[in-house]
């Protein structure tokens, strides 16, 4: 397979060879899925900041708050995990963990959750 040096980020795509595009493409799809997730946070949060709770308002806006930093983190963590792993591919070594990143985006969602039910009274 031939090398893209056309294609941009340069930083990934400017060594190496395309690697099988079935791997290309499930790389894709495990970015769309976190993107997916992330726009589901955000709508969560404003769905929350749209509704009044019985519980206290505090707890109500952490977790709003939280929604919004977890789905801008979401957002992030799809882009770089997408560009490194594609740039290991493109490499043919081994791709990069990201359990620590999953399990951190898991905590706050059970901390979002938790703060909703302390909202809820």
């Amino acid at each position: 397979m031939r090398t893209s040096v056309f294609r941009r980020p340069r930083w990934i795509y400017g060594s190496g060879a395309d690697p099988d595009y079935r791997f290309s493409l499930a790389n894709e799809r495990t970015f769309l899925a976190w993107i997916r997730t992330s726009l589901a946070l955000l709508a969560a949060s404003v769905g929350l900041s749209l509704i009044d709770l019985e519980g206290p308002r505090w707890a109500q806006q952490v977790a709003g708050d939280l929604l919004v930093l977890l789905a801008l983190v979401g957002a992030v963590v799809a882009w770089l995990r997408w560009a490194l792993a594609e740039r290991e591919m493109r490499a043919a070594r081994s791709l990069p963990s990201f359990a620590g990143a999953a399990g951190g985006f898991a905590l706050g969602v059970a901390v979002a959750g938790a703060a909703i039910l302390v909202a809820l009274g």
